[in-house]
């Protein structure tokens, strides 16, 4: 199942995403989706709603270095156990939202990745089993970073944080298998990642029962799972899109600050 957030003519709502192509529809839900969805009854056509963000989390907790090649082509090691940091709620945007490069930053780069959506029950001190059971779905995410800040910083709360550096979409998929999808990522129509979740350091299972040992994750938190090999310079006037098979794709415009 597709969920979506959306702006309507009657204001925003979750929906249920029905049909492809032309003749696809997003049928508005009662309240949020993470019980049992009930539909208004209210539907519009895809064409007629514009995606948004497809969840607002409390926070964004994202894994480094968790494909081998990536940890090589920047001169790093591969982690013995999962390296995890922050990004803020403010730097979620949507689907066809801008990505705004920061004055401060002459290296800001693309990282394609498969995020994960907590589901209603959270998660807290959980193992590999029961972490399993928290998932709500998955969606697509870009961790855009500024390399020159990370490098100068050493953490990466900086490089990481801007406001527009998290774009999240299209939608949450709620029944993807994700053991093997292909993730990737295209400049301006030029392939840059090209890789498959089955090349994880740690996988999905593990990485939420990691975090949900050190800090609460409520419902519509997201996990952002590494990014394979291949990471690069985005530039104003560029469109960068991210894939993960089975989910769909998530497109961004790059523009400069203001």
């Amino acid at each position: 199942m597709r969920i979506a957030r959306i702006a309507h003519p009657t204001g925003m709502s979750f929906a249920v995403l029905e049909g492809e192509g032309p003749g696809a529809t997003a049928a508005e839900i009662e309240g949020h989706p993470f019980a049992q969805i009930k539909l208004t009854g209210q539907r519009w056509a895809l064409d007629d709603v514009r995606l948004l963000a497809p969840i607002l989390p409390s926070k964004v907790v994202c894994v480094g270095r968790n494909y081998a090649e990536h940890a090589a082509e920047l001169g790093n090691e591969v982690p013995k156990e999962p390296l995890i940091f922050l990004k803020p709620s403010t730097s979620v945007i949507g689907p066809s939202e801008m990505i705004r490069l920061p004055a401060v930053s002459d290296q800001v780069e693309h990282e394609a990745e498969l995020a994960v959506v907590i589901g209603l029950h959270g998660a807290r001190g959980l193992d590999r089993e029961a972490a399993k059971s928290s998932i709500y779905g998955y969606t697509c995410a870009n961790d855009v970073t500024a390399r020159d800040l990370q490098k100068q910083d050493v953490q990466f709360t900086r490089a990481k944080g801007f406001d527009s550096f998290c774009p999240l979409g299209p939608w949450i998929e709620t029944d993807a298998d994700v053991a093997d999808a292909e993730v990737r990522c295209e400049v301006n129509g030029e392939v840059r990642q090209l890789g498959s979740t089955k090349d994880m350091i740690f996988d999905v299972p593990a990485l939420i029962a990691y975090v949900s040992q050190i800090m609460t994750l409520l419902p519509g938190d997201v996990v952002l799972t590494g990014t394979p090999a291949g990471v690069g310079p985005i530039q104003a006037g560029e469109t960068v899109s991210v894939s993960v098979a089975g989910i769909g794709t998530l497109t961004n415009k790059v523009i400069a600050s203001e």
